[in-house]
């Protein structure tokens, strides 16, 4: 037992406080992002006795991109947001959280092409059933022939998946969608985007799914697992789950500035200052945490950092997308979750059903809500159109789609969403590369989340990412790259729920 004499930056008073067994060293940091990454720090943070503020842009919401929007009592989630997570940690952070209020809802998620719908992720035997005989067969030689002439070591997003299913079923139901998604060619698309999203999916290994039903062994790794049939989601939708976190962390005392977007953060010897677009500082901060976009938080940064990581952060590109969503009679015309539009001649490129995420979502049972995709460009056609303009479109391409007729739909809303997808092109890892670099002497910021480290990944990604920059600021040290979250492991919501200790993402600790 001992003393323990703690300055107080604010008040410049030094108190004393006695008989302390463990004393934790008191850091004040500063988070930029309410999001998934920016609200699992702050919690955890403030959990450990640490001073925190949160510095969001948004006026109303947290969550990020994984918030609920509302209008006129209907919620909608902004993209689809499973709650599944090999990660024991994230998993029971999540319990933790919102315990009472996490539905159990089952997985569903089909592909129209043709004007058919085939299951996703695709049943062979389904598959080749509807595209007919003819069909079935020239993908079945498509196939053959990819695996007896691979392309060697595929650098693009159409080389890799030829690879694994052949020309003509990447031409049937990955070209178009893909496309739609990222609005360049395919050859263009990093092959990494690819190997992390659908890493352990071929038609050899539907087709064995199909047929041949996983024997169990004593080796957990040697089982073929398919994705998970079950998912949590907050009964009010993935904001539900933010929201909570957010009070309960003011509850802990930490301060959440809404409507604070950071236009600045400069480092002076070991302490960082925040600076925002009302004009205001905030210093004395021993960590800056950043899920806001890399290319533009890089330039925020004072000192300058080098101008090759400058040019490299310019390049970063993004893709916006639009959800249009439809209010309408409900006529049970699906229950998947969504569906994806691999039909060219629509430019809706994924349909959500939010009743089918949650019953709650949706206030009035005899109604249905839709949303309605777009993927585009800041400041494109699409993006400038007018409310009206993309609400008509939708009930269009509803119709078109063949699940409501326009005379169904009662009304309609519109959420633009900017650098909702980091873009994967051949270029990318290199300029994070030169990005990371020119960040090395900038001790006491960590770059987290999916738009913070450029990653195009899910929501416990971005949780854990979070998590192990609270363990490094508590422990006072660099305990874990938390880069290497997430190259450890594959993509594939398969196996079982929570089943890791340590989480499938967490990375080896630094040596």
């Amino acid at each position: 037992m001992f003393q323990v004499a703690a300055f107080c930056r604010k008040c410049h008073v030094v108190s004393h406080t006695a008989f302390i067994f463990a004393p934790i060293m008191k850091k004040r940091i500063g988070i930029i992002g309410a999001g998934p990454a920016g609200l699992t720090a702050a919690y955890l943070l403030a959990k450990a006795g640490q001073e925190v503020i949160v510095f969001e842009a948004d006026p109303t919401y947290v969550g990020g991109i994984s918030r609920t929007e509302s209008y006129k009592g209907f919620l909608f989630d902004i993209g689809g947001h499973r709650f599944f997570s090999k990660s024991k940690e994230v998993e029971d952070f999540w319990t933790e959280i919102l315990a009472n209020d996490l539905l159990d809802r089952p997985r569903s998620s089909r592909i129209y092409y043709n004007k058919q719908f085939f299951s996703y992720p695709l049943v062979a035997t389904e598959a080749l059933t509807k595209l007919g005989i003819v069909e079935s067969g020239l993908c079945v030689m498509s196939y053959l022939k990819a695996k007896a002439f691979p392309v060697k070591d595929p650098v693009n997003f159409e080389d890799w998946v030829i690879n694994q299913f052949g020309e003509r079923l990447y031409n049937i139901f990955f070209k178009t969608y893909t496309e739609k998604v990222w609005g360049i060619p395919c050859r263009e698309i990093s092959a990494d985007w690819a190997a992390q999203r659908i890493k352990g999916l071929s038609l050899s290994s539907a087709i064995k799914n199909a047929l041949i039903k996983p024997k169990k062994t004593g080796d957990k790794d040697k089982i073929i697992k398919t994705l998970i049939d079950t998912f949590r989601y907050p009964k009010y939708g993935p904001g539900m789950m933010w929201e909570v976190c957010a009070d309960k962390c003011r509850q802990m005392g930490v301060e959440i500035r809404m409507n604070e977007p950071v236009t600045g953060i400069n480092q002076v010897g070991d302490e960082w200052t925040v600076s925002t677009k009302n004009s205001q500082e905030f210093g004395g901060f021993d960590y800056v945490l950043s899920s806001t976009a890399m290319a533009q938080l890089v330039p925020f940064i004072s000192p300058a950092v080098p101008e090759t990581a400058l040019k490299a952060a310019s390049q970063l590109k993004y893709r916006d997308f639009i959800t249009v969503v439809l209010i309408l009679k409900d006529k049970d015309k699906f229950d998947d979750n969504w569906i994806y539009i691999h039909d060219p001649s629509v430019k809706v490129g994924r349909i959500q059903n939010f009743k089918s995420w949650s019953p709650y979502m949706v206030p009035d049972p005899s109604m249905a809500c839709y949303g309605l995709e777009y993927f585009c460009f800041e400041g494109d056609g699409m993006w400038t159109a007018s409310d009206e303009e993309l609400i008509s479109l939708g009930k269009k391409e509803i119709e078109q789609i063949g699940l409501a007729t326009g005379a169904d739909v009662t009304d309609g809303y519109v959420v633009r969403q900017k650098k909702a997808y980091p873009v994967y092109d051949h270029f990318y890892a290199a300029h994070i590369e030169t990005i990371k670099e020119g960040l090395q002497d900038y001790k006491g910021l960590y770059l987290m989340g999916r738009n913070g480290m450029h990653k195009y990944n899910n929501q416990d990604h971005s949780m854990m990412t979070a998590m192990l920059a609270a363990k490094n600021i508590i422990a006072g040290e660099e305990v874990y790259d938390l880069w290497n979250v997430n190259q450890d492991a594959e993509y594939h919501e398969s196996g079982e729920r929570g089943a890791h200790d340590g989480g499938r993402l967490i990375p080896s600790k630094l040596s």
